[in-house]
């Protein structure tokens, strides 16, 4: 596999991993834009100008795009988070023009009136969906709590109320600022013909007018608490908790992965042994997330309403375990081995390859091979894992409860 990098004259960066082997290709238009570059009064402009870029351009209509990647047997779709917003295909290689001919065009929308106040109504019906669904929009407020005032705190989605008092207008200002050409990167993966690549991107996305976009990215002071919500038809209850971890570019991060995995991992991990196995819970797991300048630990549980109050407690227990007495190095040696698996079997797909190569590109700027990969958790020591419980304690952070039961008290 070989690496390329190229930069046009107006700021859009070119990456791509190519490998002869392969049999198909990835493309995705990484926007460096989401949830945390909104102010207040824009809340989920990000992920409603995701929806609005398929709905036509000066050339194409809506249904002209989506013919176009059925004619071409894409698998595509588009997404958005906090912080990045990426428009996706996986297609045979003879397809590499086409296909990102028509994203480049997918991305310089019309963004007419009456599709905006269509598919206002959509995004706030998807809102109020996303309510009513568990948890029940616990996740996003946990992210409030923990948060605080720091922009990784907004919802990615946003609000009834912030999308109802949003105008085309602000959303086109919106465009102008952030799908500016020096805050995208095109990523490729599989077969890749660099050079084509190239002369497509500079064909299709050369004329797009070179445009400065900045971040702000303010320190994160994560903040601690308790909260109790109640929900009535809720037929589970449910535990979200939030606490620091490793940001996107501390080295600590290979370390958090392999211990988010003994923790709480969907098979043989404490969780599972304690919680999951022995009936008392459905589902507790334990995931790392890292982000630009910030990081976080999020932990996830679901049980009968009449298992909460002990789940509480048996959650931060375990916290408590494993900051007390660290973990074994038969443990990491098993987390070691399933996030390895992961890796491998995963780089088989040129998609995910994709996302890998994206991922790096846009939070590190590096490149990074499986291999490379692989020696990073290989590196990872039981003295790194039992530190780095020290520097990041699970047992504090905010934790949020909700369900049929509201009066849950914090954990002794």
């Amino acid at each position: 596999m070989r690496f390329h990098e190229v930069k046009l004259e107006n700021g859009l960066q070119i990456v791509a991993e190519s490998n002869e082997e392969s049999h198909a290709l990835a493309v995705g238009f990484f926007v460096r834009t989401g949830s945390r570059d909104e102010s207040d009064e824009v809340a989920g402009v990000s992920h409603f100008l995701e929806h609005m870029v398929f709905k036509g351009t000066p050339t194409r209509s809506a249904d002209d795009v989506n013919r176009q990647f059925d004619e071409m047997g894409a698998q595509y779709n588009a997404q958005t988070s906090e912080e990045t917003t990426i428009y996706y295909a996986a297609v045979l290689p003879e397809y590499q023009h086409d296909v990102v001919s028509l994203w480049a065009d997918v991305l310089r929308p019309s963004l007419r009136e009456d599709d905006f106040t269509m598919e206002k109504k959509v995004i706030i019906e998807e809102i109020r969906m996303y309510d009513d669904q568990p948890p029940f929009g616990a996740d996003e407020r946990c992210r409030a709590l923990f948060f605080g005032k720091h922009p990784l705190s907004r919802s990615v989605l946003g609000t009834v109320e912030s999308i109802t008092d949003l105008s085309a207008g602000q959303m086109r200002g919106y465009f102008e600022d952030r799908y500016a050409p020096e805050n995208i990167t095109l990523v490729a993966a599989g077969r890749v013909d660099f050079p084509a690549l190239v002369a497509t991107a500079k064909e299709a996305c050369g004329a797009w007018k070179a445009r400065s976009a900045k971040r702000l990215t303010p320190l994160a002071l994560p903040q601690s608490s308790f909260t109790a919500v109640e929900k009535p038809q809720a037929t589970q209850q449910y535990l979200l908790h939030m606490t620091a971890g490793p940001a996107a570019d501390d080295r600590r991060r290979h370390a958090a992965k392999l211990l988010g995995t003994i923790l709480g991992d969907d098979s043989g991990s404490r969780m599972f042994w304690e919680l999951v196995h022995p009936g008392l819970a459905e589902f507790a797991g334990v995931s790392h997330y890292e982000y630009e300048g910030a990081g976080a630990f999020y932990t996830y549980m679901s049980c009968e309403p009449g298992q909460i109050q002990d789940n509480v407690q048996r959650v931060l227990d375990i916290y408590r375990t494993a900051e007390n007495e660290g973990i074994s190095a038969d443990e990491l040696e098993q987390a070691r081995s399933k996030l390895t698996s992961r890796v491998v079997l995963g780089s088989e797909r040129t998609r995910s390859r994709m996302f890998n190569v994206g991922g790096n590109w846009m939070y590190r700027h590096e490149y990074r091979t499986v291999r490379e990969h692989l020696d990073d958790l290989a590196r990872v020591t039981v003295s790194d894992v039992n530190q780095l419980l020290a520097d990041f304690p699970l047992s504090s952070g905010a934790t949020i409860v909700i369900g049929p039961e509201g009066d849950i008290k914090p954990p002794k």
